[in-house]
């Protein structure tokens, strides 16, 4: 029995062989990208998870009024361990924040992330060089690693892991240090580095208002969090009361809390951070599941309007004895070898697009990598997808009444004509809200692209400072003038300027006070030229100069916001006080999107001298642009001499390219909008072609007897277009409340965004009338031009 209905499977879908292919292959196609969205979502929602403590391990963070942030001061962490019983460990890291150069005779290596662990953070996080955590013997001491994939870069030939000597910065700075081995880094984990430097304690002696480290607590297993949260809170606001060095009221102590946020949470939706990332791994797996329902509606639908050619069959089976059970297994049977199939192209497609997916999201998935589950997740979508598509026609296709169909009355009931059409409908209400997000997506990109940032970064060069062992390598106040008259003799570089922190990245964030109101606002140490080198507009007053020594001591520029958040009325002339420096404010500048378009541009403060701002290490320069290689090949011939720390090592970069990452997220959205919009308009327009000739086919008796009466060949594509021009106006009209929600949702993710746009809604209309009325027509034409003698010759 078994090989009969194999054979009868076969003949069958050779027989069809036309509608078997569109079957297969947009079942293929969906599963192929269903299956890319899989490899993506197990990846980026199981960061960290090698590490056995994962559900146990929190990050401590800060709630201030203003803003939250991860960044602690470092003895808060021993501190908690010592007050709550429930914590096992705590431990402190901090990023460098900046790229170090390491020599090994010929070869040289940039690092641009070193981390300083301490050792009890190592063991939390589970960080363990190849020779073994070791604890450092004092308080001082650091045991320096680099990851395996630096180690290769400086020592190619090295067997061992024996500790190396090394030279730090310029060939001839004279600095030296010791390597002590090697340590894996993992890629997938929030902590991958290029090296990392454990110490027995960090930031020991810090104060509270040193806010450098990230606290990472392990806690006992079954701890109550939002209580111990509330302990912690209580304790962080008596040791601020105890901090000396922290000038704060009672009240503005008590709107200081704490959080403890999951390592789980780290990767993708951080309670300090942007939770951009999440969004779209949602968006973009409800995409893939999205298009893969699509194709199975596709396969759904074909199959029911295949029932009239099956009825015959059925009925004769079923004189013959056959029940209901067997038949509904043989057809099951039949859409499983059709499903096997499209899983084999689809691992093909797959496999073929995987590079290109992998470019897009800067990530290395492999389709035959044990570790993503592929290996039990197909075998269950292949069972959902037989089940799903095929156990209604199956029971439809089972369910025929032998003696209505063999009698030549047999006809599929209303319930499956709606359901068809419900179908329909539905499959182009996916792809017609795809097509508006796709417009929508890129309006506000381009809006992004077009809209006046409020300084330049074209023509900016940022040059890497890589040595910061010594003061003049720091560009501390003064320090900087005898560099850039040495810059600016350079042919073609029109100003040169250093600052604590360049357009695109984090700013500081420190306490100040004007006009009565204190308040945690962003600051910028910067030097002379600054804002002339971006081209910042200035709104009131001036820019900083050399002709006013002041400006070096106590002179601030603040921009528009920071205005608006202390309410100063007349600005220029006020004092703006912080870091125990009552700064004389001489101008304001226009706000300017220094992060992007997603967030709100931050209260700001510019000085020349701040006490409690990081080193001035980030050198921008003006270049124009008929000059700027060989403004570039001169300054790496002359670097060693104009900055001799980084001697031969000259490193720069694109300010324009650097900012240009905070759209990075938004154009991978775009892209996966434009394939999904794409795929599904193909899926969903190939399911319409092969309907269409069912439809038609059945339709053959009537086209041939209006022919004969005189209807002609526009009123025939007519009436054949009409049933299929409703639905998608259907399809359309249902799906513009879910298409206005979502995408209404996603702009609302920016601070800066465009006026909600009505053209997508007609253009997406026109565009799938357009396709239906072309899809439909090809299809229906081979039924009006043919003869209706050869279709009413038998009655």
């Amino acid at each position: 029995m078994f090989k009969l209905n194999l054979k009868i499977a076969l003949r069958n879908l050779w027989r069809n062989k036309g509608i078997a292919a569109i079957n297969i292959g947009g079942l293929a196609i969906a599963l192929a990208a269903f299956i890319l969205v899989t490899l993506y979502f197990t990846y980026e929602t199981s960061f960290d998870k090698e590490n056995p403590n994962y559900e146990n391990i929190y990050v401590v963070g800060i709630t201030y009024p203003e803003f939250k942030t991860n960044y602690v001061a470092a003895p808060f962490a021993e501190a908690i361990r010592q007050n709550f019983p429930e914590v096992v460990s705590a431990g402190v890291i901090k990023d460098s924040a900046f790229e170090l150069t390491i020599k090994k005779g010929k070869n040289t290596l940039f690092t641009k992330k070193i981390l300083q662990v301490s050792y009890d953070a190592a063991k939390i996080l589970n960080i363990q060089p190849a020779n073994g955590l070791i604890k450092p013997a004092g308080e001082t001491e650091r045991l320096t690693y680099l990851s395996t994939e630096s180690m290769k870069t400086l020592f190619p030939n090295k067997q061992d892991d024996e500790p190396e000597m090394v030279g730090f910065g310029a060939s001839t700075s004279g600095i030296t240090g010791v390597i002590n081995g090697s340590i894996k880094n993992n890629l997938h984990s929030n902590f991958n580095f290029d090296g990392v430097s454990i110490g027995n304690e960090l930031g020991k002696n810090d104060h509270y208002n040193m806010n450098d480290y990230t606290i990472y607590l392990q806690v006992k297993p079954a701890t109550d969090v939002e209580n111990l949260e509330r302990k912690i809170t209580g304790l962080y606001r008596t040791e601020l009361l105890k901090d000396k060095s922290e000038e704060k009221s009672i009240k503005e102590i008590n709107g200081i809390s704490t959080f403890l946020d999951p390592l789980a949470n780290q990767h993708l939706k951080p309670k300090a951070g942007n939770d951009a990332p999440y969004k779209i791994l949602i968006a973009i797996s409800v995409l893939g599941v999205l298009i893969l329902v699509i194709a199975c509606i596709n396969f759904t639908n074909l199959s029911i309007a295949q029932a009239g050619k099956r009825a015959k069959e059925v009925g004769i089976k079923k004189v013959m004895g056959a029940y209901r059970l067997q038949l509904t297994k043989q057809f099951l049977v039949e859409i499983l070898m059709q499903c096997l199939v499209a899983i084999i192209l689809a691992l093909i497609i797959a496999e073929l697009a995987l590079p290109e997916f992998n470019s897009l999201f800067q990530v290395h998935l492999s389709i035959w990598d044990t570790a993503n589950g592929l290996f039990w997740k197909i075998p269950l979508i292949l069972a959902l997808i037989n089940f799903c598509a095929g156990i209604y026609p199956a029971i439809v296709l089972s369910g025929f009444k032998p003696s209505l169909v063999l009698k030549g009355n047999f006809s599929t009931s209303k319930q499956s004509y709606w359901l068809r059409n419900a179908l329909l409908v539905f499959q182009f209400s996916m792809a017609v809200i795809f097509i508006i997000g796709l417009f929508i997506i890129n309006s506000q990109l381009k809006y992004m692209r077009s809209e006046d940032l409020g300084f330049t970064a074209n023509q900016v060069i940022y040059i890497k400072n890589l040595t910061l062992f010594n003061n003049p390598a720091k560009f501390g106040s003064g320090n900087f003038e005898s560099v850039r008259q040495k810059i600016l003799k350079v042919p073609g570089i029109k100003s040169a300027t250093v600052s604590t922190f360049i357009p695109g990245g984090p700013n500081g964030i420190n306490s100040y006070t004007a006009n009565g109101i204190k308040a945690n606002i962003d600051f910028v140490n910067v030097e002379f030229d600054y804002f002339e080198t971006l081209d910042i507009k200035l709104k009131a007053g001036r820019f900083f100069s050399s002709k006013f020594k002041t400006d070096t001591i106590n002179s601030a520029i603040v921009n528009e916001s920071a205005v608006a958040r202390y309410r100063i009325k007349n600005p220029v002339g006020q004092i703006i006080r912080g870091c125990d420096i009552d700064y004389k404010i001489v101008g304001v500048i226009k706000d300017f999107k220094t992060q992007g378009f997603e967030n709100v541009i931050q209260p700001t403060i510019y000085t020349i001298k701040d006490p409690c701002g990081s080193f001035k290490t980030e050198i921008l320069l003006k270049i124009e642009q008929n000059k700027m290689a060989d403004a570039l090949a001169t300054l790496k011939a002359q670097w060693p001499e104009i900055n001799k720390l980084d001697g031969e090592d000259f490193r720069y970069a694109f300010l324009d390219e650097l900012y240009g990452k905070l759209f990075k997220k938004q154009e991978q959205l775009q892209s996966v909008f434009f394939t999904a919009a794409v795929l599904t308009i193909f899926i969903a327009l190939l399911g319409l072609y092969a309907f269409a000739k069912y439809i038609t086919n059945g339709r053959l008796k009537e086209i041939a007897v209006r022919k004969i009466l005189g209807a002609t060949d526009v009123q025939l594509l007519k009436l054949i277009n009409s049933s299929f021009f409703y639905l998608v106006v259907v399809a359309n009209i249902v799906s513009w409340p879910i298409a206005y929600v979502v995408t209404n949702m996603w702009l609302k993710t920016f601070a800066y965004r465009i006026d909600f746009p009505v053209l997508p809604f007609v253009t997406t209309t026109l565009i799938t009338i357009l396709l239906t009325i072309i899809t439909v027509s090809i299809q229906a034409k081979k039924a009006v031009n043919a003869n209706p003698v050869d279709a009413l010759k038998y009655e």
